[in-house]
């Protein structure tokens, strides 16, 4: 089985055993590695930006005072986004704040941050924020739960198995989810709507 990687190729395990070891350089790049992946996962269950970085926050206070008993995993990336969303879940409830999908804002940005002045590069920028944007628009119209699938399938290429233990369901629902997902996006999306 491949060993997994961090959003910048670095071994995963072996990265978390240093940090279990107690190495500060260690912990601070596994921070650096998945702070962004912890807090875009959040935005999907709230827009409350302050307490996605505050449960960020105590989530890694926390592993570093646990460092010592916590135990080995064989994938980073899912272990963190486990916990985040229990944390994030807890704290939502807590405070009776769970939002639904409508209350989710959209803060994602598709065109790159610069485009060189050359009029074929310019359009071409231009077309793709055109479809990225139907494509975002298409998938804040989803269903909460299909949502959720199709962004750890997708965005964090997550395995069905991990998605199915993320997300509490059976496998086949992760099939269910994902493939009803497509399906909606297929009607949301057409050529004509995606045409400049």
């Amino acid at each position: 089985m491949p060993r997994y990687r961090t959003p910048s190729g670095i071994d995963e395990e072996q990265l978390w055993d240093q940090f279990r070891s107690g190495d500060e350089v260690a912990f601070a790049r596994l921070y650096k590695e998945y702070v962004q992946v912890l807090y875009h996962y959040c935005a999907h269950f709230t827009a409350d930006r302050a307490l996605i970085k505050d449960c960020i926050h105590d989530l890694f206070v926390e592993l570093w005072k646990h460092r010592q008993t916590i135990g080995q995993t064989t994938s980073v990336r899912f272990y963190l986004m486990a916990s985040i969303k229990r944390k994030l879940v807890r704290h939502l409830n807590a405070e009776m704040k769970f939002s639904s999908q409508d209350d989710v804002e959209n803060d994602r940005e598709w065109l790159p941050g610069c485009a060189p002045s050359y009029e074929s590069t310019l359009i071409s920028f231009e077309e793709d924020d055109h479809v990225n944007s139907c494509v975002a628009k298409a998938i804040e119209k989803l269903p909460r739960r299909q949502r959720e699938a199709v962004y750890l399938r997708y965005y964090q290429n997550l395995s069905n198995e991990e998605i199915s233990s993320l997300m509490k369901i059976n496998i086949q629902s992760v099939y269910n989810l994902i493939f009803g997902a497509l399906t909606n996006l297929k009607k949301y999306i057409s050529p004509e709507k995606v045409v400049l």
